[in-house]
């Protein structure tokens, strides 16, 4: 299961891809394009890893699968670590 976004996360689009803001821990994390459109897709808008790479991939169709796949898992890491997604129940 992916992990889904805090509640306590607020998410802005701007110009070169989006912005999170842990509003209580003050954690500021730029995403790039590919970035935001990671976290848009994360649920309740797909529930596993295999889907969100498929949609990601259907966009980003010149990138390698097993590249994409690693860098949305490094992504995934990142959000973790830094307490912007939490697990999914």
């Amino acid at each position: 299961m992916l992990p889904s976004p805090n509640p306590a996360v607020i998410f802005q689009m701007v110009s070169e891809g989006a912005v999170l803001l842990h509003a209580e821990d003050e954690i500021y994390f730029g995403l790039n394009s590919v970035g935001a459109k990671v976290w848009q897709l994360l649920p309740p808008t797909c529930a596993e890893l295999d889907d969100l790479c498929s949609r990601i991939g259907a966009i980003y169709a010149d990138v390698e699968p097993d590249l994409l796949r690693a860098d949305i898992v490094e992504l995934l890491g990142d959000l973790r670590d830094n307490h912007l997604v939490i697990d999914s129940a």
